[in-house]
């Protein structure tokens, strides 16, 4: 499975990210974490795109902002801008896609949300700003093993062991995990807009038969 965040209308770096993929021998189906559209300049071919291959996909804040199902107030106002332009430049079906993603998705071990899992569109997952208690909640809002969020647009990952305790991991590119008793929240980084210092676009690969998850980071040109 090739999972991918935050395309953000990039389509020169979504498109970057399915060579890759292609180059690996392709997947069985991409997942989505949400904020297809916002802030780049070609929101209805990076969904038109996306719908080519097997996929499923949660909505996140952009995509909901898209389609004036979430207040921009609260965007920054270059966010802002971008969300205005881009609801001129979404055709029907493209408003129809974006209406029809679900704020969760439980796929086996894992569930998708947006932002975060006690709250899917909005909630930043940044290490600096939760408290131990903002970690233990968002680990009691899902019941698998691992969840998946975007949102950030950061490679990292926040574990729980048995005994409940918690620890935070930022990712390099290239780093293979290997799935043993941990419950894990996973941010695959952007593919649209890294936020990690790394221009790369950022996505990544999980194989359920090994039982490992890689990161990938690679130039869009």
């Amino acid at each position: 499975y090739a999972i991918i965040a935050d395309v953000h209308s990039n389509l020169v770096a979504f498109q970057a990210v399915l060579r890759d993929i292609e180059s690996r021998g392709g997947i069985d189906e991409i997942w989505c974490l949400g904020d297809v559209v916002g802030y780049g300049p070609e929101p209805h071919a990076c969904i038109e795109l996306l719908c080519q291959y097997k996929h499923i996909c949660v909505a996140g804040n952009h995509d909901w902002a898209a389609i004036s199902k979430l207040d921009i107030s609260d965007f920054n106002p270059y966010a802002a801008q971008a969300i205005l332009w881009t609801r001129q430049q979404l055709a029907a079906g493209d408003m129809n896609y974006l209406q029809g993603l679900p704020q969760r998705i439980k796929r086996g071990d894992f569930t998708l949300v947006h932002g975060s899992p006690r709250h899917p569109i909005w909630e930043y997952l940044e290490p600096g700003w939760l408290s131990t208690k903002d970690v233990e909640d968002n680990f009691n809002q899902f019941d698998t093993k691992f969840c998946l969020v975007g949102h950030s647009h950061k490679p990292i990952v926040f574990q729980q062991d048995s005994l409940k305790h918690y620890s935070v991991t930022k990712i390099p590119s290239e780093i293979r995990l290997s799935f043993e008793s941990k419950r894990l929240i996973i941010n695959p980084g952007g593919v649209g807009q890294p936020r990690d210092g790394d221009p790369r676009a950022s996505y990544a690969i999980y194989d359920g038969e090994a039982q490992w998850y890689i990161i990938i980071g690679l130039t869009t040109i």
